[in-house]
């Protein structure tokens, strides 16, 4: 069933073997998406800006355009402007809800946007390309050295691995596996609040997986360790990659065997049981407490498939 979340499977042919030549880079409709400390560069209307390899802002890259697959009208690259520095204070750049906007002197009439404020009016194909290309220049960024020895590693294979040239270890890009949850009650959902978010804004609960962990127990540690609500049944539902860093987002549904909350301080700012009525209002947002939850995100669709009845218990 289609929950209607984004990043799902647009279109894109990935292409895994052209990309031990560094991917077609002469193929004349080859196009990169232009991202700035993870911001994606859009026009005015929110469409995202595809620009020609040699395009000369790429000159403010540290890295060639990473490879990311073949879409009907040719290759799609990704490319990181990492050495260009804007005028705006960078201490307002990156905090939870970014709404600044960038403008890079040589892309007349553009923006550099939050990926997230986006994500909802893409479509599928720029959506599946922008959700690798952000996580696989994540990756780079935050990678640049060997974990094995220390020393600077080299991008191989179109961005697709780094190879160390001191000791030759190969290291290849991580993606997170991370449960989100619609925990259920008695017609009831649970919703949580984190210390650092705005006010008003809730979702589900969520956390990473640990090693050697299952889907379905790391649902009942997260939401024990974070509300002391124990679960039983789990559901697996859907996924969506979230590259907000790296991860990859499984959506599940779980039974609560208890109501009690005792929500951890340090996970939960709040957390809290809201009828299926409730959660009726806040989609439509006039719930006096709690705003809607952001379109595109799984969290929502989840919560929406809930509330309309689409989403069976586990």
């Amino acid at each position: 069933m289609d929950y209607g979340h984004a990043f799902q499977p647009g279109g894109l042919d990935r292409a895994a073997a052209l990309r031990a030549e560094g991917g077609p880079r002469q193929d004349d409709r080859a196009r990169t998406y232009i991202f700035w400390r993870g911001k994606l560069l859009v026009d005015l209307d929110g469409r995202p800006v595809l620009a020609a390899l040699d395009h000369p802002a790429l000159s403010d890259s540290r890295d060639a355009p990473l490879f990311l697959g073949l879409a009907p009208d040719g290759p799609r690259f990704a490319a990181e402007l990492t050495l260009w520095q804007p005028h705006e204070d960078a201490a307002i750049i990156g905090q939870f809800t970014d709404a600044t906007a960038q403008l890079h002197p040589a892309f007349p009439g553009a923006r550099l946007l939050e990926v997230r404020g986006l994500i909802a009016a893409l479509d599928p194909l720029d959506g599946e390309c922008i959700a690798t290309g952000r996580a696989m220049l994540g990756w780079h960024g935050t990678h640049r050295f060997c974990a094995n020895c220390g020393q600077p590693s080299a991008i191989e294979a179109a961005g697709w691995q780094r190879r160390c040239p001191a000791c030759g270890t190969q290291h290849f890009p991580r993606t997170d596996p991370v449960v989100i949850m619609a925990i259920i009650r008695n017609d009831h959902l649970l919703l949580g609040r984190g210390p650092s978010w705005p006010e008003r804004m809730y979702s589900l609960l969520a956390g990473f997986v640990e090693p050697g962990e299952t889907i379905e127990a790391a649902v009942r540690r997260e939401t024990v360790e974070e509300t002391a609500i124990h679960v039983g049944a789990v559901r697996y539902v859907a996924s969506q990659p979230w590259p907000f860093p790296m991860s990859l987002m499984f959506g599940c549904i779980g039974a609560a065997l208890d109501e009690a909350i005792s929500a951890d301080p340090v996970e939960l700012a709040d957390a809290r049981w809201v009828s299926r009525d409730e959660v009726q209002r806040v989609l439509a947002g006039d719930h006096p407490e709690i705003n809607a939850p952001r379109r595109g995100a799984i969290a929502g669709a989840l919560i929406a498939a809930w509330a309309e009845g689409r989403l069976d218990p586990p």
